[in-house]
């Protein structure tokens, strides 16, 4: 799903990844869409407790974006892969509403705590330039989900960071 998005594998292909008969998936998952709704859940309850861990060893708000920018970049692999969220989105007109609204579910909990971290960012003055958190929460999530596109269509993790370096030049160096 992460290499060849969610239109683009088959219960067959699970299957056979990991040794189990297709029947066994259909049994716990009906409909592709089910499957796609516990992997979203799974994959925001791992978000948690991600930014729960950046929050509570990171100091200040550029150490928690760099931290973030990290978990994008080490998702991507080699070029080869995206998160599970930017997959999931390519394909969002195959899913149904419980699906979609897990989805705006993930993407809202990591913009909020993307305008946390620009607050923090600005009081502490850890991130360069900061002019409306709430907006820059927005912009930042869509430069490392575009980021994470460009380096799977060209296969490299260059590409994520050039298209990712406006952003991380905000960050003060100490």
């Amino acid at each position: 799903m992460r290499s060849r998005g969610f239109d683009g594998f088959s219960y067959a292909d699970l299957a056979s990844a990991i040794g189990i008969r297709k029947a066994s998936i259909h049994y716990h998952f009906p409909r592709k869409s089910d499957l796609g709704l516990a992997l979203m859940q799974r994959y925001r309850a791992d978000l948690d407790q991600q930014l729960d861990a950046i929050d509570a060893s990171s100091k200040t708000g550029g150490e928690r974006l760099k931290r973030q920018i990290r978990r994008y970049r080490d998702a991507l692999g080699v070029g080869d892969r995206l998160c599970l969220c930017v997959a999931l989105s390519i394909s969002s007109e195959a899913f149904d509403d419980t699906v979609t609204h897990e989805m705006l579910s993930f993407r809202s909990r990591s913009v909020d705590w993307l305008r946390s971290v620009f607050e923090q960012g600005l009081a502490d003055q850890s991130i360069s330039n900061v002019a409306d958190p709430a907006a820059e929460a927005m912009s930042c999530l869509a430069v490392l989900e575009g980021a994470h596109l460009a380096g799977r269509t060209q296969g490299s993790v260059m590409r994520f960071d050039e298209a990712v370096r406006l952003l991380t030049d905000r960050l003060a160096q100490r």
